[in-house]
């Protein structure tokens, strides 16, 4: 029976009685065997963990004459999943790119109506960084994810929270934009010299709802993530819209920093934990013994799995960081196309491209280490590249380095 002690120490005991091979009954959720990895190193037998009522239900069928063989199956070097991961980025990224530059014509055709010339101001919109505020920002990120390495069991629930918040607002301004375009059923009335619609209210109330039963019923493995992975497209594309920044200067030194920040805590963390854990990984995947899990990732169910059905349902996984980083240039590279009159929108389409082709990177390389990869130390140098040379090759490299600033001076 599962008991209290550790996999690890009864797998030993039962090494130590010559036991082949070890099987432990759990009543509760099945779990992966761990363990701390000295303790594992000590391991030589096969642990499995299966459902006590299934024992219950083969002994009452065999009636204790019982024989059990293990057996393993071989897992497909390529799974359906990543390429749905593959599509989510890229589309996610091109999607909220495209919606970015949209929104800044927009707004410059308002503006040229209302000063009655072409030339660009400065707007509000676009968040004034500078060099000291973008440091200032990843290390704030280094300090969560560490906050969130030793306390995950408490701020788990903190993250929750704010996604279910954050998700539903964002679900509620992408399909606010679609709704408009729709000419029918626009019955409002008047509050406090505000003109609201019907329609926007039932829009809001049909938003919080699906973020409420996605919180309710998040650990739901069979069918949550379809609605998880909703709801991050919308977050993801919210965040391109609204968040500006103004030059690619600033694009250069963030997307830097934040490359150091994932190699760092993806590689070079295992050297300095305790039980050689990824700290990034580790909090990923559920602070080790949580069932609660952080709801920033796209998660789609490995298709091709044989033991799918037997083990319970495992994911592939992408970060919202991994769309939201480079789809910040991304966005910034639509604009800039839209501030210089590129017809041809090759910085958008070039950078897209340049996504695509380091989020393929990544996979091949996941793929052929059976590691888990920070995807940033491939999309980062993609992006930046691509939109460098692009810059140099049309001789723009001064307004692009300079970006939204650059007509005003």
């Amino acid at each position: 029976m599962r008991g209290d002690c550790s996999f690890s120490e009864k797998a030993i005991i039962a090494q130590k009685k010559e036991a082949t091979a070890l099987l432990v009954a759990s009543n509760n959720t099945l779990a992966v065997p761990s363990g701390n990895s000295s303790s594992l190193d000590k391991v030589n037998i096969p642990v499995v963990v299966v459902r006590y009522t299934d024992v219950q239900a083969l002994e009452q069928h065999f009636k204790g004459n019982m024989t059990v063989k293990l057996s393993v199956s071989v897992a497909p070097l390529f799974d359906s999943s990543i390429l749905v991961l593959f599509l989510i980025g890229v589309l996610t990224v091109a999607l909220g790119g495209y919606w970015s530059g949209a929104a800044e014509r927009n707004e410059m055709d308002s503006q040229t109506a209302l000063e009655g010339d072409g030339r660009r101001t400065e707007k509000s919109d676009v968040l004034i960084f500078s060099p000291l505020k973008i440091v200032v920002f990843v290390g704030i990120m280094c300090g969560m994810l560490l906050l969130l390495y030793f306390f995950y069991k408490w701020l788990v629930y903190l993250i929750i929270c704010i996604f279910c918040i954050a998700s539903a607002m964002a679900l509620f301004h992408c399909l606010s934009v679609l709704l408009e375009k729709v000419p029918y059923g626009r019955c409002s009335f008047s509050c406090r010299s505000k003109t609201v619609e019907i329609r926007m209210i039932l829009l809001g109330a049909a938003c919080i709802t699906l973020s409420v039963i996605w919180a309710v019923y998040r650990n739901e493995d069979s069918w949550v993530w379809i609605l998880q992975d909703f709801l991050g497209v919308a977050f993801c594309l919210n965040f391109l819209r609204v968040i500006k920044i103004s030059s690619f200067k600033l694009h250069v030194i963030l997307l830097s920093l934040l490359l150091v920040y994932d190699v760092f805590f993806v590689f070079i963390t295992p050297l300095l934990t305790k039980n050689g854990e990824s700290i990034m990984i580790d909090v990923a995947s559920g602070g080790g013994s949580s069932d609660e899990k952080l709801p920033v990732l796209m998660r789609v169910p490995r298709l091709n799995d044989p033991a799918q059905n037997v083990c319970g349902i495992q994911f592939s996984i992408l970060g919202y960081g991994d769309i939201i980083v480079p789809g910040l240039l991304v966005a910034y590279c639509h604009r800039f196309d839209i501030w210089a009159n590129n017809s041809s929108r090759i910085y958008f389409i070039s950078c897209t491209i340049a996504y695509a082709f380091g989020m393929g990177l990544t996979l091949l390389v996941l793929l052929l280490t059976k590691m888990g990869q920070p995807a940033l130390l491939y999309l980062v140098p993609c992006t930046l590249i691509t939109s460098s040379i692009v810059a140099w090759r049309r001789k723009q490299m001064r307004q692009f380095w300079v970006g939204s600033n650059y007509e005003v001076r």
